[in-house]
């Protein structure tokens, strides 16, 4: 590498520099010089003081540099730094004065493989992004009752596993057709394309599902393969994806028509619940009873009174009714009449005449009732009925006064008695 700098003109005669100056003016030459670099290399000695800061060396097979991390820097570090791990570091290239030592300032530092590999994972999601392949507008609605649903994934794998049990609970109905591919390594991707290219060629399925268990980046490494992100957008049947577990994000999971955060979501979401389709499937038996009935009840009043206008239609049923309407205006005529209104009259006459007679004998017999009712109790109360008892009214003959006390008569006078059977007079011999 040649470097764009000259080494200062040599001054006339002899300049002697210290150490301090020295490693000073290397110092200021290389971070000058040197921009930020990147550095792919494995940690050794790696130590953290109490300060914070973070120190340790990048080493390959034939070389090493001493790194520093400042506290400012190492806090934001998104994992623990260790012996024998490999990273991915940005740093500047700088001298530690004090030891005259080439070190590299590290500004940034991340785990290398994830590192390039989310790298990657970005770039490939932005370029198919702007080419339309996560567009919501092309995404197909899934089928809510497939018949036949294509499991494409490890056929020994966890995954087809939770699949296989959730709809055997949920709908053993549903056919279930795996179609195995490898879903980790360097041969899965190629395979994964061919499997979902041939599945679209024999159109046997309602629905597919890309699934497979959790792991690391590297392991869902080959469902973030544009040709697979590719296969899925050309696929003519429907897709579901459901890679890793619920934080896991692959291309096929933003290219695919549903992602479903785990293989067991995704069989939820696949087939109905057999049991919830029995109970509503009775509740819509139980209302389509119901409306049965309903309508049926309907049709039979609508049929008799149907049937009731076809008989009153019937010109059988048109004559009686008119004999019938016939038969109604003699007996009206008949009724209206003279001789039989005359007749109506007499037969009023007679039956008033009837009600007379037995209302006037009523009235003479309760008059009777009572005129012997008052008889009784008048003779009961009658002085008649006490001279009956052999008792006598004595009267004044002169004035008709009826004598009711000795003070009324005098001696020699004349007084006049009435028994019950007649009257005779009486003279006072000698008042007592």
């Amino acid at each position: 590498m040649s470097l764009p700098f000259q080494l200062p003109p040599q001054p006339p005669g002899r300049e002697v520099l210290t150490p301090s100056a020295l490693v000073r003016m290397a110092r200021d030459l290389l971070e000058d010089t040197f921009p930020l670099v990147w550095i792919e290399a494995e940690i050794s000695n790696c130590s953290r003081p109490a300060s914070g800061h973070l120190y340790f060396n990048l080493k390959d097979a034939q070389a090493q540099v001493r790194c520093a991390m400042f506290k400012m820097k190492a806090q934001y570090l998104r994992f623990k730094p260790a012996d024998g791990q490999r990273v991915l570091a940005r740093a500047r290239v700088s001298l530690y004065e004090a030891r005259g030592e080439f070190q590299l300032i590290v500004e940034h530092m991340e785990e290398a493989g994830e590192g390039a590999l989310l790298r990657a994972f970005e770039a490939l999601k932005a370029r198919l992004s702007a080419e339309g392949l996560f567009d919501a507008a092309r995404k197909r609605a899934i089928p809510v009752s497939p018949r036949r649903i294509g499991v494409v994934t490890s056929p020994s794998g966890a995954a087809i596993r939770d699949v296989l049990h959730v709809i055997a609970r949920r709908f053993p109905l549903a056919e279930i057709e795996i179609l195995p591919v490898p879903v980790q390594g360097k041969d899965a991707p190629a395979a994964i394309v061919k499997m979902l290219r041939a599945a679209s060629r024999a159109a046997r399925h309602d629905v597919l599902l890309l699934t497979r268990g959790g792991g690391s980046i590297e392991d869902l490494w080959a469902f973030n393969d544009e040709g697979v992100a590719r296969a899925i957008h050309a696929s003519t049947i429907p897709l579901i994806s459901a890679i890793g577990h619920e934080i896991d994000f692959t291309i096929a999971d933003f290219v695919a028509d549903l992602r479903a955060p785990t293989p067991s979501a995704a069989a939820e979401l696949l087939v109905r619940d057999a049991a919830e389709l029995r109970r509503r499937l009775e509740r819509d038996r139980r209302v389509l009873a119901t409306t049965l009935r309903r309508h049926l009840r309907a049709l039979a009043q609508r049929l008799d009174h149907d049937h009731a206008r076809l008989r009153m239609l019937h010109p059988g049923a048109r004559l009686r009714a008119g004999r019938e309407r016939l038969h109604g205006l003699r007996l009206r005529l008949r009724g209206s009449h003279p001789r039989s209104r005359v007749l109506l009259w007499r037969e009023n006459v007679r039956g008033l005449s009837r009600r007379l007679r037995s209302a006037t004998a009523a009235r003479l017999q309760l008059a009777n009732s009572r005129s012997r009712e008052l008889a009784r109790a008048l003779n009961a109360v009658s002085p008649l009925a006490t001279l009956q008892r052999g008792y006598a009214i004595l009267t004044n003959p002169a004035t008709g006064e009826i004598i009711r006390s000795a003070t009324q008569v005098a001696s020699d006078m004349p007084l006049r008695a009435k028994v019950a059977d007649g009257e005779f007079d009486l003279r006072v011999d000698t008042k007592r």
